[in-house]
């Protein structure tokens, strides 16, 4: 019992230090030197530019507002600087959608250099609808104009920077998209740096590189104080569907680095994406990663960036270890190799085949198992609630219910497990992630260097201490994984937090196999999983700082009115009982809880159209500001054409987004490849409820809020489109 108690309080200790020991700076004040980055001047920067602190989206009067102040602190420290505006459009496949929008860019010349490639310092400039993206990203904004002031006080390096302030970053990263529709602009920059966040505390994690990186990782290993990145992170950015100013950069084949703080991420992209609610060591340390990694590319050889890729994580913020990926697959298999050496036994001394199998199969299984309880656990904490998110506001009880449910798992696994077996499935999965996905390599092939060695020199007896020694390796790693992701991704991504705990209990299953007194342990072990699950489903799933996503709508169509409530799992009773909305979600122009709101009362947008041929011209009068317009899929749409700017699109479903207010009189052309007639669906967006949505907005608890595009009023229109 005593080692069973002491390996749960070394994961317990290790968890711990991962979530709140790693390295980080200090936030300096006013009074830190010229040269260097200062977090208090960045946040009076910040203050400056956000003014009252109001949303400020694309094509708004606020965003020109925040503009121009940005343009007065370039101009007090002596910046050049020019705006860029035009029409801009990207698309994404993924979801079959188009967006476009008037933006307005600030390009300004942070130092001259002496020719040659440029380097680019990003930042988005406007927010989202509901709220007034302070973190989202003011923050990146002010770091922008601090690393300029401390960039002028080093002095001019050899290659020029540029800051480039875009606009409608968030309806569809249009500011980017436009900068590099200039072909001499997009020709000079040689590396970007995009500052970004996803919630407004945390560590500033380097996320995602360019491909070729592991000279940028060495540029970043030897400039950044204090490290948070790791190759896994790029490997799980492919598949998740979000983007930053970063992509069509990427895309371009240009260097770059994207850095975000991503702690808190309930607060991200709602009303309370406030100043006052950033972590200045977060500000602190985003900031001396910008300020150095553009001081270390200002005298690099920017011509000569690109290299092979690399597997690399930090360990605590203290280190980086890293190793370029052509070396990734030999080391795996030579680690894999003296791993099962170790393991050879004297034919007298071999256990029996039967035992062997189920040493073998016993780490996959714990995996499968833990994740079957993180399901199982978290299943009952959302019976139990009523929310798909239980832990959303209050995560401590299922976090610790989840940890308990792990630990319980691998005291049932370590019956049969055998330490050979354990690490040769981690140098194993290292072969296979160097094949298939090196930037998951590290986290198997590191502690597999560290166990290698001390198992061969161990195999005559006395291996206790170096099993030991190797499982620290193990735990530090997926232990901190398993702490650093959770603030990024929450508790409803179980199957993360388990998986990663699972790996680290893997590396000790050989010395809790050891304990004799199991059976009291992972009764009080499962036990207790089940109790503190019980526990978080009947605490509050949100909280006023930590508040559900809740979007109100006001909709015309056909004639009708309608409120609509985002489809939340549970729709608060008071919200509810204020408009008498559905039981169940419906559609109406978009998916929610819909209850009537009488006849229509303002006018359906519209539009002049006339057809030759495939092209089909539409001359709008939508109102609003903004508008969407859907394409069915039998219209077979292949480009879209609107301010001058053409965009290819798939023959398929289409969502047209135009987010700025010029659009509502936008002059547009469809290519359409069928001849048949079809029925477009035409929706004038504004901001804001009527004003009889007050009594709703009243309705809406205090642990709700709008996010993203916020509370809106959608007025849709059928565009009947005649046949050829």
């Amino acid at each position: 019992m005593g080692r069973i108690v002491a390996l749960a309080a070394l994961v317990a200790g290790i968890w711990l230090l991962s979530a709140y020991g790693q390295s980080r700076p200090k936030a300096l004040g006013l009074d830190a030197p010229a040269g260097q980055f200062s977090a208090a001047r960045a946040d009076l920067v910040l203050g400056r530019v956000l003014g009252d602190q109001r949303p400020h989206p694309a094509g708004s009067a606020a965003a020109e507002q925040v503009r121009a102040r940005i343009l007065r602190e370039l101009a007090a420290m002596g910046v050049q600087a020019r705006a860029q505006t035009g029409m801009s459009c990207t698309r994404d496949l993924r979801w079959s959608t188009l967006a476009c929008g008037t933006v307005n860019n600030i390009v300004a010349q942070a130092s001259p250099g002496q020719g040659g490639k440029t380097i680019v310092l990003m930042a988005h400039s406007d927010s989202v609808a509901a709220g007034p993206g302070a973190a989202d990203d003011g923050s990146g904004v002010a770091i922008l104009l601090e690393t300029i002031r401390a960039l002028k006080a080093r002095g001019a390096a050899a290659n020029p920077v540029i800051a480039l302030f875009t606009d409608g970053e968030e309806p569809g990263l249009l500011g980017a998209a436009l900068y590099l529709r200039d072909p001499v602009a997009r020709a000079r920059i040689g590396a970007v740096i995009n500052v970004e966040a996803r919630g407004n505390q945390g560590p500033s994690y380097l996320f995602q590189t360019s491909a070729g990186n592991s000279k940028l990782i060495e540029h970043y290993a030897n400039s950044a104080k204090n490290y948070a990145t790791s190759s896994l992170y790029e490997e799980i950015y492919k598949f998740l569907p979000n983007d930053t100013d970063l992509t069509p950069m990427l895309a371009a084949g240009i260097p770059g680095y994207n850095f975000a703080f991503a702690g808190n991420e309930a607060q991200y992209h709602t009303p309370l994406d406030r100043r006052e609610n950033i972590d200045r060591r977060s500000l602190q340390q985003q900031g001396e990663n910008t300020l150095e990694l553009a001081d270390a590319l200002g005298h690099a050889d920017l011509a000569r960036l690109k290299g092979p890729d690399a597997i690399y994580l930090d360990v605590l913020g203290r280190w980086l270890p890293r190793f370029a990926v052509p070396w990734t697959l030999a080391l795996s298999i030579v680690t894999f190799a003296i791993i099962a050496f170790a393991g050879l036994q004297p034919w007298r001394r071999r256990p029996a085949p039967a035992r062997l199998i189920l040493a073998a199969v016993v780490p996959p299984l714990l995996i499968a198992g833990c994740i079957a309880m993180g399901f199982a656990l978290h299943t009952l904490a959302s019976f139990l609630s009523g929310h798909a998110d239980p832990s959303f506001a209050y995560p401590l009880c299922l976090r610790l219910a989840l940890g308990s449910g792990a630990f319980a798992v691998a005291l049932l696994a370590s019956r049969w497990a055998g330490a050979i077996a354990c690490w040769l499935w981690f140098a194993g999965l290292a072969v296979a992630c160097a094949v298939f996905a090196p930037g998951v390599a590290p986290y198997f092939l590191f502690p597999s260097l560290v166990a290698a060695p001390l198992l061969l020199a161990t195999m005559r007896g006395g291996r206790e201490p170096a099993l030991f020694v190797a499982a620290l390796a193990g735990l530090i790693l997926w232990i901190g994984l398993n702490a650093g992701s959770e603030p990024i991704m929450g508790l409803k991504m179980h199957p993360l937090f388990m998986a990663s705990a699972g790996f680290g209990l893997l590396a000790l299953l050989p010395l809790l196999g050891r304990a004799k007194d199991w059976k009291a342990s992972f009764a009080v072990s499962l036990g207790f999983a089940l109790l503190l699950t019980v526990v978080a489903g009947f605490v509050p799933a949100y909280g006023a700082r930590a508040p559900e996503r809740l979007n109100l709508r006001y909709v015309e169509m056909d004639g009708k009115a309608f409120w609509l409530a985002d489809p939340v799992t549970h729709l608060p009773d008071r919200l509810r009982a204020a408009a008498n909305f559905s039981l169940q979600p419906k559609r109406v122009v978009e998916r929610g809880y819909v209850a009537p709101a009488g006849p229509a009362r303002n006018p359906a947008p519209t539009a002049l159209l006339s057809r030759r041929g495939d092209d089909i011209t539409l001359e709008l009068k939508a109102g609003g500001d903004a508008f969407m317009l859907v394409v069915p899929a039998e219209a077979m749409l292949q480009s879209m054409t609107i301010g001058g700017v053409a965009t290819a699109m798939p023959a398929r479903r289409t969502s047209i987004l135009c987010a700025t207010p010029d659009c509502a009189t936008a002059h547009m052309i469809l290519r359409l490849a069928s001849s048949k007639p079809v029925e477009l669906l035409l929706v004038s967006l504004r901001q804001g409820l009527p004003p009889d949505g007050e009594n709703l907005l009243k309705a809406r608890p205090v642990e709700a809020v709008p996010s993203q595009i916020g509370d809106s009023t959608m007025l849709a229109a059928k565009i009947a489109i005649p046949a050829r």
